[in-house]
């Protein structure tokens, strides 16, 4: 098994490159989301007819809640604030924040001592996902109510669901890059024209950790032709393990740009940068990321876990889940006050262009093909 080490706690800046760049860059302020409606204790009323002996369940357990997961605080908070309006029961909810696949590590080996207090797993670490979920004894069987009201990829591996679906970006310091790089291709258009006045200038994600594995993977298969212009981007660029070190160098000015840079937790800080930083989502294939969400084998409060897969699935869930910074999938959950949705990434660069990295194992030779000619790209 290939081990990966990675860090995705990302914290950033930068603008969507729809209608939200008015909104977001010059210092203004997005305007606030509409009022997420809480159906109090109530499960909607296509869910099976026993769902309120599982509520009841949840009732007994003692209103905790552990997850684990490499999820930024920001992001959890509406989810948590309206699951527990939903749940009022449920009075504390703990989230620790790990690397990508530090939340595997640590669940099994916890769980290899019979004693973890894992309820949930989440993470964007699909080969790690991919791993994790075919051992026996790690994840519990369950089959939301949800699903069916799903698109297909909702379901990502048996038993682990799609809690978001988060775009990558182009991040870019707009008073140090003459140009709006529209992709990949436009990116090393614009460095071609001053390689020198660029060189270590660009920053990538390191190929040698889950995340940057599996987005950098994902766009090098389902676009071949693209090693033309990494071929010109990547001696140029430095490898950093985290959307949030890129975007504070690019901020900074250190980078004057990046690209694979995770959009999901930058939402919330662009409009700290007075336009300074911006996105652009790549018109020659966008990698949407899904964040897995499963319920741990051995969860110490499993009916509370169950409502809350069901929660985050839901329209009132999804809702929950956008105002947090991350990008909903569900259909009807409306991209506005700063709300992000797929359907709004698809409206933005064509579903052609949308390149979904799928929970899927990379053998180690693959994987170590791969690393070893992206990082022999890399500049020095």
């Amino acid at each position: 098994m290939t081990t990966f080490h990675s860090t995705f706690r990302a914290v950033g800046v930068a603008v969507l490159a729809l209608g939200l760049l008015t909104a977001c860059g010059g210092g203004g302020t997005a305007a606030e989301p509409p009022a997420n409606s809480i159906a109090t204790g109530q499960a909607p009323s296509y869910y099976p007819s026993d769902y309120a002996q599982l509520i009841e369940t949840s009732r007994q357990e003692g209103g905790t809640l552990t997850i684990y997961s490499n999820t930024d605080q920001e992001n959890w908070a509406p989810i948590f604030r309206d699951f527990q309006k939903k749940y009022p029961w449920v009075t504390k909810i703990a989230a620790n924040n790990l690397d990508s696949d530090e939340v595997f590590q640590r669940v099994l080996s916890e769980q290899a001592t019979g004693n973890s207090p894992a309820d949930l797993v989440v993470s964007n670490a699909a080969q790690a996902w991919a791993d994790f979920a075919a051992r026996p004894g790690t994840l519990l069987a369950y089959a939301s109510p949800e699903k069916g009201r799903l698109p297909d990829f909702a379901e990502l591996l048996p038993n682990v669901y799609a809690m978001s679906v988060d775009p990558m970006s182009i991040a870019y310091n707009t008073s140090l890059l003459p140009e709006k790089p529209t992709g990949l291709k436009s990116l090393a258009a614009i460095l071609a024209k001053d390689p020198a006045q660029y060189q270590s200038k660009i920053t990538a994600r390191d190929v040698s950790g889950a995340f940057g594995f599996t987005v950098s993977h994902a766009f090098a298969e389902a676009r071949p032709d693209s090693w033309t212009s990494l071929q010109s981007v990547l001696p140029l660029a430095r490898p950093e393990t985290s959307s949030g070190t890129q975007l504070e160098k690019i901020t900074s000015g250190e980078y004057v740009a990046g690209f694979f840079v995770s959009a999901a937790p930058a939402y919330p800080a662009v409009a700290k940068s007075g336009g300074l930083l911006a996105i652009s989502f790549l018109d020659d294939g966008t990698v949407a990321l899904p964040r897995g969400i499963g319920v741990a084998a051995k969860a110490p409060h499993p009916a509370t876990s169950k409502l809350f897969v069901d929660f985050v699935l839901s329209q009132e869930g999804q809702r929950a889940v956008a105002e947090g910074g991350l990008t909903s999938y569900r259909e009807g959950i409306p991209a506005e006050g700063g709300l992000h949705t797929y359907q709004e990434l698809v409206k933005s660069v064509g579903e052609a262009n949308v390149i979904l990295a799928e929970y899927t194992k990379v053998d180690d030779a693959a994987v170590k093909s791969f690393t070893d000619k992206w990082n022999g790209l890399l500049g020095r």
